[in-house]
């Protein structure tokens, strides 16, 4: 066997890469460094803009966070003692009562229905105001309305007497105790 090596035309010639000379070179550099730099701007200014286009883009607007964090119910305190402003039985019968006991709808007893009101009236009218007032059967507290104790005892013995019953017009609440200086 011999020492001498067998030339082949790759062991003659120069390896040599993409760059040829020194311009390209200092090209390649620069642009290994500008391109992901330039990506990485133009992904953060994307990304941090505060306007987007599209469906939903509304929701820093103020009328849009004033939607989401409005309360959620409210509190109205009525003064139980101008009567003015009360309810009449009937007013409150005809706005929450009539719904139900007109047409008899859940079970509930007609207005006008003598026999069915009787054993009802029968009970007294405190008995008839607790069921008004807390709800009985599928009746919900007050009927779901919206009025004071004073106008559903007015609207209860309003039903109550169209109904058969002689019962007493309530008492109008007592005016409140002012402050005293």
């Amino acid at each position: 066997m011999s020492d001498h090596h067998h030339a082949t035309e790759h062991d003659d010639a120069p390896h040599e890469g993409p760059i040829k000379n020194v311009k390209q070179l200092i090209a390649a550099v620069i642009f290994a460094f500008i391109v992901p730099i330039a990506v990485i701007v133009l992904l953060v200014s994307r990304v941090g803009a505060d306007t987007r286009a599209g469906a939903g883009s509304d929701s820093l607007k103020p009328e849009s966070v004033a939607r989401r964090i409005q309360p959620v119910a409210t509190v109205e305190v009525k003064d139980a003692s101008d009567l003015a402003s009360l309810k009449s039985g009937e007013q409150v019968f005809t706005a929450q009562c009539s719904a139900c006991h007109t047409p008899g709808a859940a079970g509930a007893p007609k207005v006008g229905d003598n026999a069915a009101w009787a054993p009802r009236l029968a009970q007294g009218f405190d008995t008839l105001l607790n069921s008004a007032l807390k709800g009985k059967g599928a009746m919900g507290p007050q009927g779901g309305g919206d009025f004071s104790d004073f106008e559903i005892a007015r609207a209860v013995v309003f039903l109550g007497n169209k109904s058969g019953g002689k019962l007493a017009e309530p008492k109008a609440p007592a005016a409140p105790a002012s402050a005293a200086n």
